[in-house]
């Protein structure tokens, strides 16, 4: 059975599942908590100042945690800088290297790791023996653990085990199995998230997961929404029907945008939320996605060249001609879920730090200039018109 909360304005209810609380600093989530927005900075993490300005920008606009990227000891050294310089929630995103865990979990309040990048560091242990490590360093130091999950970077084991273009349930048996594990651990400070650039499968995934483990919280979210406002609007798709059904404990909506405009997320998850809530949504057979599709990553301290933000927005710019076509363009601006994104796009641009990476389909065109790839990318994108719609009637 479902509960009941009211928002922050007492005038309006959403409906909740009953999931487990857990605590993430100040704040709790699950359990009948309010749903708390959060976001992720775009700064680089090794500076320090523009870092600690956007933690604290991004605080004051409403975001109830923090993320922030840690690949390298120079980032955690930075991150050391960071800590005593805010007094927001921090979760700290980790990929390849897990061992970092252990150097920043006196600074932050959450961990972030996928399961998806669990195999790349030391390749000969265990992935179970590394969410161990994880579950002991979260323990020392008060940490709650997030299992991330993402349709651009599955577990490759799991991933080989279904059709290529079937991204729901490899991702669905990663989480399952990263619970599980987690529960026999005796860890239940725990949330998932299941995340998708297509809004359908990020209900269809969720949805599952929630049925199988109605008692574990979701952090739900489109991963590679976008550029606004059509990003906003794949991600009320995907979340008004989960949040609706009282599924979900915390949101972000990813936006592609510059670092100086990324409280553009928290105000469109508040919106989000307080539509909801008072039954204001979108009409999701008006809305289906029926052409061009664009997907691109909202930045973090991983990109290697701040230029693809512009990027994108020339690539909305210069395809608006094929509108029409159900194509999808992905737009990735670093390597954790640039390959695997780019992968099952119609044409792909992961972005390097002084060209770009065309692809189409897990075809590698080569690298191409910043200079040279809209002129390539509409080629591209004729070329695939005419052979696939070469009857289409215009």
């Amino acid at each position: 059975m479902n509960s009941s909360e009211k928002n922050s304005s007492d005038t309006v209810v959403i409906r909740r599942n009953p999931t487990r609380a857990v605590r993430i600093g100040s704040i709790w989530i699950g359990g009948g908590h309010p749903i708390a927005i959060q976001s992720m900075c775009a700064t680089k993490t090794t500076d320090v100042q523009a870092t600690v300005a956007q933690v604290n920008h991004l605080a004051a606009s409403g975001a109830a945690i923090v993320r922030i990227a840690v690949d390298t000891n120079a980032d955690a050294e930075a991150l050391r800088e960071i800590r005593p310089q805010t007094a927001a929630n921090l979760s700290v995103d980790i990929q390849e290297n897990y061992r970092l865990a252990s150097v920043v979990a006196p600074m932050v309040d959450k961990i972030r790791y996928n399961p998806g990048h669990l195999y790349h560091h030391e390749r000969s242990r265990p992935w179970q023996d590394k969410v161990r490590f994880l579950v002991d360093v979260a323990g020392q130091h008060g940490c709650a653990i997030r299992v991330g999950i993402n349709c651009g970077s599955v577990d490759p084991a799991k991933r080989d085990k279904y059709l290529p273009h079937d991204t729901v349930h490899p991702m669905l048996d990663s989480a399952l199995e990263h619970a599980e594990l987690l529960d026999s651990l005796g860890w239940t400070q725990y949330c998932v998230s299941l995340k998708d650039s297509d809004p359908q499968k990020v209900i269809q995934v969720n949805r599952m997961f929630a049925q199988r483990r109605p008692d574990v919280p979701i952090h739900l979210g489109v991963t590679e929404a976008g550029i606004p406002p059509q990003a906003i609007v794949k991600t009320r798709i995907a979340l008004e029907p989960l949040l609706r059904e009282g599924i979900g404990d915390t949101i972000r909506v990813s936006l592609t945008v510059p670092a100086e405009d990324k409280h553009q997320e928290i105000q469109a998850a508040q919106q989000i939320l307080e539509d909801v809530a008072a039954g204001r949504v979108l009409d999701q057979a008006a809305v289906g996605q029926q052409g061009l599709n664009i997907i691109s990553c909202p930045g973090c301290s991983r990109v290697e060249n701040t230029v693809f933000i512009e990027l994108a927005r020339r690539v909305q710019e210069a395809t608006a001609e094929f509108a029409s076509y159900p194509i999808k363009i992905a737009v990735m601006g670093c390597r954790v879920n640039g390959p695997g994104e780019t992968d099952q796009a119609d044409i792909g641009l992961w972005c390097g730090p002084s060209f770009v990476n065309l692809k189409r389909g897990t075809e590698l065109l080569g690298p191409v200039s910043y200079e040279e790839i809209i002129h390539r990318l509409r080629q591209e994108i004729a070329l695939l018109v005419a052979q696939r719609y070469a009857n289409r009637p215009h």
